[in-house]
């Protein structure tokens, strides 16, 4: 089957467009979000949201009857290739982490009354969501150990439990909570997803996590991360999400296409950090010259090319898998993509800052900030080594070891069958000569 990235002019007429606006529009936002609470975010992306609506660009994750724009992952992908050169520019266009995450669980496992008092809501950018699943005291990359608890009591589910990381958490109007239902089943079908008004008895959410990301506290705004505790909290037994014991299921098909769109946006912000280092190579004197003259930067700039454009290509690809296999067939191209692109990420950006030196150690450039959340690439949605297991495992199931671990490759076993494959010619040379 032929690979195919192609998209129609009219979509590249979008993607010009978005470019110039994110650009315009939204990276002037970087240089005075900290000035800035919640509502005044809100006041300033009303009519930028506006404009993206009237663009047919809102939401464009989910199908048309769900309010969305029904594009596939390799449209998306070149979507969040633009919107990841700002930490800001999601939120104009309505797919931001969770929210956007948290619809499609919303529009996989929903029914429709939950669609109608959160997904729509949701869509519309009326409400807030959160996700909350990681906990302090269990490893992230293996979810079958949580230790949160739902427990039913006659029409109502009972929540327990300690978690952080919850995006979003202290602006969150609810939370869609992973907790475990029934202890006693298989590993990845002992737990549920639940959907928690925020403001319900026994949600306490403590604080929002400061990070390398966001090393000052703040609590109450777009990006935070917070830790939470539920405390005996009761929600109706209808806000269980799918049925009991499929929150793994659900999971995955919410991971595997934002594992695409991270690594998409990961490019963005590689692009920003490149473009970076060569206006800096032009300008930047030495003794002898410019940088530009200089071959180590050279072997920067062309390294840093060569691999971001494996890696656009490497996610385009696993988008296409998905857009035409589903996402199952996608995971080990997904996971490729994860802790390579992440690895790519780090890497230009760290050239672009070394090329900067004291300058880019310092605020006044955004160097340094890419470089903090280049760090977290490399742990959220699955730590790398466990993406690289993962692969590993997939592709050894293509192998097998040689009879009497004699290597497949072994050249004189192979000299030998040869030698009796060709004997009669073998002969008849001997016999010429």
């Amino acid at each position: 089957m032929a690979w195919d990235f192609s998209t129609e002019p009219e979509f590249q007429e979008q993607l010009d467009w978005m470019r110039v606006f994110v650009r315009e529009e939204i990276w002037p936002l970087e240089t005075v979000i900290d000035e800035l609470d919640q509502p005044a975010l809100d006041r300033i992306y009303a009519p930028l949201q506006e404009q993206v609506k009237a663009r047919g660009l809102w939401a464009a994750h989910l199908p048309a009857e769900l309010g969305g724009q029904g594009f596939g992952q390799v449209k998306l992908g070149l979507m969040h290739e633009i919107l990841g050169s700002s930490p800001f520019a999601p939120n104009a266009f309505g797919n931001q982490a969770p929210d956007s995450g948290n619809s499609e669980i919303l529009a996989l496992a929903g029914s429709p009354e939950q669609k109608e008092r959160w997904l729509h809501p949701l869509l519309a950018g009326d409400l807030k969501s959160g996700f909350s699943m990681t906990e302090p005291h269990t490893a992230g990359s293996d979810p079958t150990q949580l230790q949160a608890t739902a427990v039913r009591d006659g029409d109502e589910w009972v929540i327990n439990g300690h978690k952080w990381y919850t995006t979003n958490g202290s602006i969150a109007d609810f939370l869609i909570v992973m907790v475990v239902t029934d202890p006693d089943a298989r590993a990845h079908q002992r737990a549920s997803m639940i959907i928690v008004p925020a403001t319900t008895p026994g949600v306490d959410i403590r604080r929002d996590v400061p990070t390398m990301e966001h090393p000052a506290a703040h609590f109450g705004k777009l990006g935070g991360h917070s830790e939470i505790v539920y405390e005996d909290v009761r929600v109706p037994a209808e806000n269980l999400l799918g049925g009991q014991g499929e929150g793994f299921l659900i999971a995955q098909h919410r991971l595997v296409p934002g594992r695409i769109h991270h690594c998409m946006r990961w490019l963005g912000v590689s692009r920003r950090a490149f473009d970076m280092l060569c206006e800096r190579s032009l300008y930047r004197q030495t003794r002898s010259g410019p940088l530009a003259d200089k071959q180590t930067v050279q072997n920067w700039i062309a390294d840093s090319a060569a691999e971001m454009q494996a890696a656009r290509l490497m996610t385009l690809h696993a988008a296409w898998v998905m857009d035409t296999q589903g996402a199952s067939a996608a995971r080990t191209d997904v996971s490729l993509i994860k802790f390579y692109g992440a690895r790519v990420l780090h890497d230009v950006i760290d050239r672009a800052l070394q090329a900067h030196g004291s300058l880019g150690y310092s605020t006044d450039l955004p160097l340094e900030a890419m470089y903090r959340y280049a760090r977290a690439a490399r742990l959220y949605d699955g730590p790398d080594e466990v993406h690289r297991e993962s692969v590993a495992r997939h592709l050894l199931r293509g192998y097998e070891a040689p009879a009497g671990d004699v290597p497949s490759e072994h050249v004189p076993t192979r000299r030998e069958a040869a030698r009796r494959r060709f004997a009669e010619v073998l002969e008849a040379v001997t016999a010429d000569d």
